[in-house]
């Protein structure tokens, strides 16, 4: 695969309106781990190989299971995911999948049960910001593979 163009050199400005956001959600009270899940299920979801790559690697870097990596994808059958993270996949995945399913007020129920109003608002943020990138990622065939874990 061969990048389209360098959105990064392009429109600096927007990049860096992109990064900081991501140094918020940084900062944030959310699990970092938390965080990573939901950045590589919408990143399944969008087919996004830049992203999948980072991510995944940033999974193994804060020292998550590969089990919980390879089953990502099927996590509602597995029991080794947590009732806080269920919620936060389940919205991850009505919010990547908007336009089919209009944040259906059970998902919402169930995120809502496990977070309070700031963190669902940041999860809700982080999730708005990995489908960008994910958009950006995919538009400019940003080459995966390059990507290394802090």
């Amino acid at each position: 695969m061969k990048a389209r163009f360098e959105y990064v050199k392009a429109a600096p400005g927007g990049y860096q309106a992109l990064l900081g956001l991501e140094k918020y959600l940084h900062g944030c009270a959310l699990e970092p781990v938390l965080l990573h899940l939901v950045r590589l299920r919408a990143s399944q979801i969008n087919a996004c190989a830049f992203c999948l790559d980072m991510h995944s690697k940033d999974l193994r870097a804060a020292g998550e299971d590969e089990q919980r990596l390879y089953t990502l994808e099927a996590w509602r059958e597995c029991p080794w995911y947590s009732e806080r993270e269920r919620a936060a996949l389940a919205w991850t995945e009505a919010l990547t999948l908007i336009a089919d399913t209009h944040a259906p007020d059970d998902v919402y129920e169930q995120v809502r049960a496990q977070f309070d109003e700031k963190e669902l608002s940041d999860l809700t943020l982080a999730i708005a910001a990995i489908n960008a990138w994910n958009r950006l990622s995919i538009a400019a065939r940003t080459v995966p593979g390059m990507y290394k874990a802090a």
